[in-house]
C-alpha cells in the first residue's frame, strides 16, 4: 500500500511496531548529530555561519522576482535553455518534450528531490523512458521499489544486511555481503556502464547563481558529476527558491549545508556548470536545460511569515535532531520532504487538506529551530498552520488551499463553551463542582488523548475548595490564639 499524508496515524503505529526500523534510525541519527557537533565545536563560529547564512537566503528571497528574471538572462546567454513550471505536470511535459525530441530511451539521475517531487520516474515510464537513479542511496531505494526516507540520505532506513539482501534478490551474480565497501563497489559497478549509456542526465540544483548564470551541485559519490557530463543532454530541475544573488554568497551557504547535513567541511565534489560543452572542451553535454519548478511556493513567498520556509538548503538537520522523525523514519509521513521542513513545505505543495495531521506530528521542542542553519522558526510555522488548519487566515495572510480542513464543530463548541465558563465564576464553580462528584464515571479511553496516556482524573476537592478550606483553618488558628491571648 502507497504511505500518504492523510495516512500519517496509521503509517507512523506501523513504523512505531518495527524495532529494525527503530533500531536503524537510532543508530544513524546518533551518528549524525555527533558528526554535526563536531563539526560546530566552536559556537561562536557555528553563530557566525548561521548568521551570515540567515541573512543571505533572506537577503535573496527578498529579490527573488528579479533574481529569477536575471537567472534566466545569464543562462541564455551562457547557452542554457531556461523553462518555467508551474505544476509537476508541466514539469514533466517539458522533461518528456526534451526526452522524445532527442529520441531518448535512458535518463541516468543524479541526487533530485524535486524529481521525486514531481513524481519523474513514474511519469516517465508511462512514455516508455527508463530512470535509473545513480546516487547509491536513490539506487538501492529504486531497487526496491521503494522510496527515499531522508533528503540527504535515501536509503538511511536500511542496515547493511537489508541493502545485501536487496542487491541479492535484484542484482544476478551477486554474492552476499555484509562489507560496506563490497556492498557500494557492487553498486558502483552495476551504474558504470550506464552512465555512457545514457541518453540524457538529469540532476538536481543546490545553489543557481542570478549573477554568472552557474548551476551548482553539491555531492559526495561523483554520481553527479557523471551524470551531468557524459550523456549529451543535461536536464536540471529546481525549485524556483534556489537561486542566490552572488558567487560569492554560495561559499557560506556551502559550508553551513555540509557541516550541518553530514558533519563535513567540505564535500568530495563542488560541481560547478555555467554552458554547455564548448569548443575544443573534452567534456560535458552539448545541451543543457533548467527547469525552474513553482508548485505552491510562490504561495509561500506572498506570505511573508511563510516565506522563510522557503529559505531551506535542504540539509537535514531539522530531521536528525526531531524526536518524532527519529521515532518513525520518512516513510510514516507520506510526503517526498518528511521531518520538521516537510511538515511546513508539504502544506504549500498539497494543501492544509491533505496535510492537517502532518501539522500536529510535532512536540514543539524547539530543536529543530535550534539546528536549522539558516534559522526557519520552524516550531513558530507549524503553530501558524495549525491555526489555519482550524480557523479562517487573518486578514492580510495568504490563503492556503485546504484551510479550515481540520475544523471541528465539536471541538469550537466545547472552546466555545469553556470560555463561557471561565469568564462566569459562577458557572464555573458549579461546574467543576458537580465534575469532583462524578469522578468515578470519567472513562478510562478517552480517545486518541487516552492511545498513549493515562486518562485524567478529577481531584476529589477543586482548588477554590481546598483554598477556602485552608483559609478556614488559618482564621480557626487565628481566633483560638486570639483566646488564649485575652485569658
Amino acid at each position: 500500500m502507497s504511505q500518504t499524508p492523510q495516512q500519517f496515524h496509521l503509517q507512523a503505529k506501523t513504523a512505531l511496531e518495527d524495532p529494525q526500523l527503530r533500531a536503524n534510525f537510532r543508530g544513524a541519527m546518533d551518528y549524525l548529530r555527533d558528526k554535526r557537533k563536531t563539526a560546530f565545536s566552536d559556537a561562536k563560529e557555528e553563530k557566525a555561519i548561521r548568521d551570515l547564512a540567515e541573512s543571505i537566503r533572506q537577503r535573496c528571497l527578498s529579490k527573488l522576482p528579479t533574481l529569477l528574471e536575471q537567472l534566466e538572462q545569464k543562462c541564455s546567454q551562457n547557452g542554457i535553455y531556461v523553462h518555467w513550471a508551474e505544476n509537476p505536470e508541466q514539469a514533466n511535459g517539458i522533461i518528456a518534450e526534451i526526452a522524445q525530441r532527442h529520441q531518448a530511451r535512458m535518463i541516468i539521475k543524479g541526487k533530485s528531490m524535486v524529481s521525486e517531487e514531481i513524481e519523474m520516474n513514474h511519469e516517465m515510464a508511462k512514455l516508455g523512458i527508463e530512470c535509473l537513479e545513480s546516487d547509491m542511496g536513490e539506487y538501492i531505494v529504486q531497487l526496491d521499489g521503494d522510496k527515499p526516507s531522508h533528503i540527504i540520505m535515501p536509503a538511511i532506513h536500511k542496515n547493511k544486511q537489508e541493502v545485501s539482501d536487496t542487491f541479492e534478490k535484484n542484482l544476478d551474480g551477486f554474492t552476499p555481503t555484509f562489507d560496506v565497501d563490497e556492498l557500494i563497489q557492487t553498486g558502483r559497478t552495476r551504474l558504470r556502464q550506464k552512465f555512457h549509456d545514457a541518453d540524457i542526465g538529469l540532476s538536481g540544483v543546490n545553489f543557481a547563481v542570478a549573477e554568472t548564470g552557474t548551476l551548482c551541485l553539491v555531492e559526495n559519490e561523483g554520481n553527479g558529476r557523471m551524470s551531468t557530463t557524459i550523456p549529451k543532454v543535461h536536464i536540471a530541475i529546481t525549485g524556483i527558491e534556489k537561486v542566490v544573488e552572488y558567487l560569492a554568497d554560495v561559499p557560506p551557504l556551502y559550508s553551513a549545508l555540509t557541516r550541518s547535513a553530514t558533519g563535513q567541511a567540505i564535500t568530495t565534489y563542488f560541481n560547478m556548470i555555467t554552458s554547455p560543452r564548448k569548443k575544443g572542451e573534452k567534456d560535458g553535454p552539448r545541451e543543457v536545460h533548467l527547469v525552474l519548478l513553482d508548485n505552491g511556493r510562490s504561495q509561500a513567498y506572498q506570505d511573508e511569515e511563510m516565506r522563510k520556509t522557503l529559505q531551506c538548503i535542504r540539509c537535514g538537520a531539522c530531521m536528525n535532531h526531531c524526536p518524532v522523525y527519529t521515532k518513525i523514519g520518512g516513510h510514516a509521513y507520506g510526503t517526498v520532504y518528511p521531518g520538521p521542513i516537510g511538515k511546513i513545505i508539504s502544506p504549500h505543495l498539497l494543501g492544509l487538506e491533505a496535510t492537517q495531521d502532518l501539522v500536529t506530528a510535532s512536540s514543539l521542542c524547539g530543536a529543530c529551530g535550534e539546528v536549522c542553519p539558516v534559522r526557519i522558526p520552524i516550531p513558530e510555522l507549524l503553530q501558524r498552520l495549525r491555526r489555519e488548519a482550524k480557523h479562517d487566515a487573518k486578514s492580510g495572510n495568504t490563503v492556503m488551499e485546504g484551510q479550515k480542513a481540520a475544523h471541528s464543530n465539536l471541538e469550537s463548541m466545547a472552546m466555545t463553551s469553556f470560555a463561557f465558563a471561565a469568564t462566569h465564576p459562577t458557572f464555573y464553580h458549579s461546574a467543576t463542582g458537580l465534575t469532583t462528584k462524578m469522578q468515578a464515571l470519567i472513562p478510562n479511553k478517552l480517545g486518541a488523548w487516552t492511545q498513549c496516556r493515562t486518562a485524567p482524573k478529577p481531584a476529589s476537592k477543586t482548588l477554590h475548595q481546598l483554598l477556602k478550606e485552608k483559609q478556614t483553618r488559618a482564621d480557626d488558628h487565628s481566633g483560638n490564639k486570639s483566646s488564649e491571648d485575652k485569658s
